[in-house]
């Protein structure tokens, strides 16, 4: 399994650019509204899908030749599932405060459109090596877009960064509820979208 010079600097640029499922290919939305409030849920969360993805990547690209068809997206789903149980605990026994914190989501990784979309669109037709190169690279750009819309919503919205609070700040609370989350999202797609097309 051939992976050194698979991941270069072009290959990031694809999943933080080209392809970042949140600013560009638009999928994914749901957790990323509701957990960007604050850095340290982004970050939680962007480590928790990127292991899914890679680990789920991985084992669809090794039995691609295996799985029938026909019964393709439920076999992704019980293998989906079971590395989202693996976080769940890990999350549960270690880091029981961001658990509590990204709630509801960690379980729902496992029907996440990103997840499901690298396996039907690419692990599922692709070498293993190619295969964690993209999860990886998707990883990133996701772990990004979440970072990125979460620094934005926690200085903006709480006048705080990873918890400590920024002297001399007024916050303006609009961007902690959903409405500021919706505008910081459009903001930034807008403004990746505008420079994938100049670059296309």
């Amino acid at each position: 399994m051939k992976i050194k010079g698979l991941i270069d600097l072009k290959n990031i640029k694809k999943g933080i650019f080209k392809e970042n499922p949140i600013f560009i290919l638009l999928i994914g939305l749901c957790p990323v509204l509701a957990i960007t409030t604050s850095v340290a849920n982004a970050l939680g969360m962007g480590i928790a899908v990127t292991f899914v993805l890679l680990c789920s990547n991985s084992i669809i690209s090794g039995l691609r030749k295996v799985i029938p068809a026909d019964i393709r997206l439920p076999s992704f789903i019980v293998i989906i599932a079971s590395f989202v149980t693996v976080v769940e605990l890990l999350l549960k026994a270690f880091f029981p405060a961001l658990n509590r914190s990204l709630g509801i989501f960690v379980p729902l990784i496992a029907v996440n459109c990103i997840i499901l979309g690298r396996a039907e669109a690419f692990a599922f037709k692709n070498p293993l090596s190619e295969s964690i190169v993209d999860a990886l690279t998707i990883g990133i750009g996701f772990t990004f877009a979440l970072l990125l819309i979460s620094f934005i919503r926690e200085v903006l919205g709480s006048g705080k960064l990873l918890g400590f609070q920024i002297p001399y700040f007024s916050p303006a609370l609009f961007f902690a509820f959903p409405a500021g989350a919706f505008l910081v999202i459009g903001m930034l797609m807008g403004m990746f979208q505008l420079r994938t097309n100049k670059k296309g």
